[in-house]
């Protein structure tokens, strides 16, 4: 039985793996889950506390450095806000340079700023708007008094309008300073659609100075003339052409434009930007701080247990379903001999190809057992009958049935020997199973060897009267064990003699190439039918079951010549048709080639 391999996703070293990997990843899933549900609470309670005083304290610097155009008076703001939130509030240049600081505390030199704090670059995060300029930085935009009034009393008709329709309106100061009408039970929209916008359009002096200034700025970045650019009071830019307006652009460069131009115009106004640390007061890091509460605990605790309760019912799960085929086979492999049944074969794993292997080796083994059972009985039956021969004949002399002479001791004599030839034919297959078969290959010619084999069966084929004939080829040179090839040709032609009827041949050739010899036995006999020619080199096997041991000889000589082909590192095969004859074809390697070194002086 040929071993496989077993693919990962069968074997049990991947199931392992498998559940092991299940189990891991289980109790990973399950403690980070764990550590993500406890810890996010508390972490969120703390980062929104954080992220609430963050905040406040970067709108109320942010309106601070929108409406200075220093930081020198920012201590006095700064001071009381961080004690009221219980933190430390530092403020310091881009280069680090501390402008004001809330308290003392380690040094924030390698700390993380919660905020760039600058009117003109918002962070988006934190206001969640989407301007990047504060309304509060308004510069030179800023209305004087007399202008202010102005604005208010034209705002009083747009009051006496909504009153006219019952809605309630107020005016207000813009964070520019500029007063707007507010309404406060009607949508300010449909107001205006009622009452009209009767203000909003008019620019006074000041706008008026401040929007020319801007349209110059932006017409400057946008490589036009600044007669070509209008910028309307809510920041819209609208390009010129021949003195008529045309479409509002709202290309990506205008609005790149116009935000660099309010930058630019705006930045005299306010405070430069500065880095802003909201710390804790003792260590001045500003990563939340928590600890596990009581709760968190006992949940962290109930999902361990659980996570390693299901790890060892998985395991125990998976073990008995691994070991269940194991106890299988032991159960199996526990059964009588002669009652034992073939081991289960549970799947494609190493365990399966365990049952198919016990059951492979259990099989070759009653194979071999019935081998060696009808091997005794043949080696049991072939010596039985001369012993038998031999009791019988010393009985009849010892009775006095035939008398002792030349005669009788040469019956025994040939009955002796023939038991020998038996005994020692039994010996070399002995010696061929057990490896031990010993040649001692030399270089041989094979002609001489071969004629000197037809040579000394010349006789017993003439007994036979079968006609013997050799043809070699040339004078081929062999590495092989002369006594041994001998007694294999000699096995060969002795077995063709004895098949073959009178009046028949036996012819022996020999050939030889670059590859090897080549040993050809032709008979004339009587053949071997198809079904019966694998079995020709089994021991105490015969062609004709009908023969007995004194023509049909020992039944082992063809498989002694089989073993010594093979310890030659050769082959013997066999061809035959039933009535026209068998050839026994044998093949032994050539002689290695000798250096002229080697050859003898």
């Amino acid at each position: 039985m040929t071993r496989g391999r077993v693919p990962l996703h069968r074997s049990l070293v991947g199931r392992l793996l498998a559940t092991s990997l299940l189990i891991a990843v289980a109790a990973i899933v399950a403690t980070a889950w764990l550590a993500t549900q406890s810890t996010t609470r508390a972490i969120r309670q703390e980062q929104g506390r954080s992220l609430a005083d963050d905040k406040s304290v970067y709108d109320m610097l942010v309106g601070y450095a929108a409406t200075h155009r220093d930081w020198s008076d920012v201590g006095t703001v700064i001071v009381p806000r961080a004690a009221k939130l219980g933190r430390r509030i530092t403020l310091t240049t881009e280069d680090r340079d501390i402008i004001a600081d809330s308290g003392p505390g380690p040094s924030l030199r390698t700390a993380r700023p919660s905020a760039t704090v600058d009117p003109l670059r918002l962070d988006l995060g934190l206001t969640g708007g989407t301007d990047r300029i504060d309304p509060r930085a308004v510069g030179p935009y800023r209305l004087p008094s007399e202008e202010r009034g102005i604005v208010r009393r034209m705002l009083d008709s747009q009051l006496k309008c909504m009153a006219d329709g019952q809605v309630d309106g107020k005016i207000v100061d813009s964070p520019g300073g500029r007063p707007v009408v507010e309404a406060v039970s009607l949508d300010p929209k449909n107001m205006t659609a009622y009452c009209g916008d009767r203000v909003g359009d008019i620019i006074t002096k000041t706008e008026d100075r401040a929007l020319r200034e801007l349209a110059k700025l932006t017409a400057r970045c946008l490589d036009v003339d600044a007669d070509d650019v209008y910028i309307s009071r809510q920041f819209r830019v609208f390009p010129l052409r021949v003195g008529e307006p045309s479409p509002a652009a709202d290309t990506a460069q205008i609005r790149s434009c116009l935000q660099q131009a309010r930058v630019r115009q705006l930045r005299p106004y306010v405070a430069p930007p500065a880095l802003l640390f909201v710390t804790d007061p003792d260590d001045g890091a500003d990563t939340p701080v928590f600890t596990l509460s009581r709760a968190n605990a006992i949940r962290i605790a109930w999902v361990t247990g659980t996570v390693l309760l299901a790890a060892v019912l998985v395991t125990i799960l998976m073990g008995r379903r691994l070991v269940r085929p194991l106890r299988a086979l032991t159960d199996a492999a526990a059964q009588p001999v002669d009652d034992r049944a073939p081991m289960p074969v549970a799947g494609d794993d190493e365990i399966g190809y365990l049952a198919r292997a016990l059951n492979d080796l259990a099989e070759r083994r009653e194979h071999a057992e019935a081998q060696r059972r009808a091997m005794v009985s043949d080696v049991a039956h072939e010596l039985r009958t001369p012993l038998t021969n031999i009791r019988s004949w010393l009985e009849a002399a010892q009775d006095g049935l035939t008398a002792p002479g030349p005669s009788l001791l040469d019956l025994l004599h040939e009955e002796a020997l023939l038991l020998q030839h038996i005994i020692d034919d039994l010996s070399d297959l002995a010696a061929a199973d057990a490896g031990n078969l010993r040649v001692h290959p030399e270089a041989v010619y094979a002609g001489d060897l071969i004629t000197q084999v037809g040579e000394a069966h010349r006789s017993a084929a003439a007994r036979a009267q079968v006609r013997l004939s050799v043809h070699v080829e040339g004078d081929p040179e062999v590495q092989a064990d002369p006594v041994r090839l001998r007694q294999m040709v000699g096995n060969l032609v002795s077995n063709a003699i004895r098949y073959t009827p009178p009046g028949g041949t036996v012819t022996v050739t020999a050939t030889a190439d670059m590859q090897g010899l080549t040993v050809a036995v032709t008979d004339t006999g009587v053949g071997i039918a198809a079904e019966d020619l694998p079995r020709i080199f089994d021991r105490f096997w015969r062609a004709d079951s009908s023969r007995t041991r004194a023509t049909g000889g020992s039944g082992l000589g063809l498989p002694i010549a089989r073993k010594l082909a093979e310890a030659h590192g050769g082959t013997i095969t066999a061809a035959s048709r039933p009535g026209l004859g068998t050839t026994m074809t044998v093949w032994l390697p050539a002689a290695p080639a000798r250096s002229p070194a080697a050859s003898p002086a």
